[in-house]
């Protein structure tokens, strides 16, 4: 007997290489316990008892949106920042004079463990309104063992309010503290020999990351960052080619990274770095508006090369204040060129992916987790296509209505 059974409803599974969007119409999903256990047409379904039917009156039914690059947790906002920008001044001129990523460094220290889980928590639940059902959630803006800790734990609190997997990953490497800008060495050695230590200990993060760039960690100090967390049996990611392109793409490649992040700046030999080793890219098309950016990912090269595209709101304070998942789909398309269908790939399977979630989430299929989006629509392209409209109808997490 199956505890639950969906029926009316049409399925985008997408999984890869048959019908568009793997779509299958005149669908129904038959869930037990946590799980898919069946799904394909209704006029197949196998004749087998549910304790519970929901009638989804002609709903499209996807995998649970995921957004796999988030720094949801921290302290303040920069919309002053943000004025200044608009005013002509740069990311890095602010940056300079102690605004940036260090201004969020210092509301968040000084905010509770509390105080940033109600706050991501609020975050993550607009996040939860839009379909998703599982994001990553970065740290970041501590910048010491201490509150990257607190931030790590209230990623996890966020997350259980919101009823949202969450992944956490560790990026006690975004910028160098003020502390340590006259010995960015020193600061590197504790992020190898004491944050990383210390967050593997306590099972705080599932993976490492490192901004690589200009204003930020350059790729030998990313590649000690990248050695120390593998020794701890943690996964790596990378901000990579955001403001220009240090080789950290191809970095990524090297250590088998789960994603390269951003990618407006990208080398051929990185791209086919990443292609080997099945790094996926991570597109971030509200960072690219909100800055202003001109250059865009290499979105054919990427496809050309093989390279499995994923897709993330990025929100953050300081350069995609984005809560929105359908915008950022919305963004990838008008923007950086991709279909539909890709850009729905790239918040589900894709994205699945570059969590290292492949096996668990990101299509619907039987085995895999039951974390499901319905809409008030039947055709798929129309989740890139309206903007700021109300399309989730429900949502399950692990076969719970959430």
């Amino acid at each position: 007997m199956w505890d639950m059974l969906l029926t009316d409803c049409h399925a985008a599974t997408m999984t890869a290489g048959g019908a568009p969007y793997g779509l299958i119409r005149g669908a129904a999903i038959a869930i037990d316990g946590e799980r898919i256990a069946w799904i394909g047409k209704a006029r197949d379904l196998p004749q087998a008892p549910a304790r519970e039917t929901h009638r989804l009156d002609d709903a499209l039914v996807t995998p649970g949106l995921i957004d796999c690059h988030t720094h949801l947790v921290f302290g303040g906002n920069r919309a002053r920042e943000w004025e200044a920008r608009l005013a002509g001044a740069s990311y890095e001129e602010i940056a300079a004079k102690g605004g940036g990523i260090v201004s969020t460094v210092h509301a968040t220290r000084a905010a509770s463990e509390a105080e940033l889980a109600e706050s991501a928590a609020q975050r993550a639940a607009a996040l939860a309104g839009a379909g998703v059902t599982t994001a990553e959630i970065k740290s970041g803006y501590g910048l010491d063992v201490q509150t990257e800790c607190k931030i790590l734990r209230a990623a996890a609190a966020a997350g259980e309010k919101a009823h949202v997997r969450v992944m956490r990953t560790l990026l006690g490497a975004h910028v160098v503290p003020p502390e340590y800008q006259n010995n960015r060495a020193r600061y590197v050695d504790l992020v190898c020999h004491e944050m990383i230590p210390t967050v593997a200990r306590d099972r705080l993060a599932d993976a490492v990351d490192v901004f690589c760039d200009t204003i930020a960690f350059t790729v030998a100090e990313a590649e000690r960052i990248f050695a120390a967390a593998m020794a701890h049996e943690l996964a790596v990611k990378m901000h990579a080619g955001q403001l220009s392109d240090q080789g950290a793409a191809a970095l990524a490649g090297k250590y088998r990274a789960l994603s390269a992040d951003h990618l407006e700046h990208v080398s051929d030999e990185g791209i086919a770095a990443m292609a080997a080793a099945g790094t996926v890219a991570v597109l971030l098309p509200c960072a690219w508006y909100f800055l202003g950016a001109g250059r865009k990912p290499p979105i054919p090269a990427l496809r050309k090369a093989g390279v499995r595209i994923a897709v993330a709101t990025d929100c953050n304070p300081g350069t995609s204040p984005v809560l929105s998942p359908l915008m950022a789909m919305n963004m990838a398309c008008t923007s950086f060129g991709l279909t539909p269908e890709e850009a729905l790939a790239g918040m589900t399977r894709n994205a699945a992916a570059a969590l290292g979630l492949q096996a668990e989430t990101g299509t619907l299929e039987a085995g895999k987790s039951a974390d499901l989006a319905v809409w008030k629509i039947s055709n798929p392209a129309e989740l890139a296509y309206w903007m700021g409209a109300p399309l989730l109808r429900e949502r399950y997490l692990r076969g719970r209505s959430v």
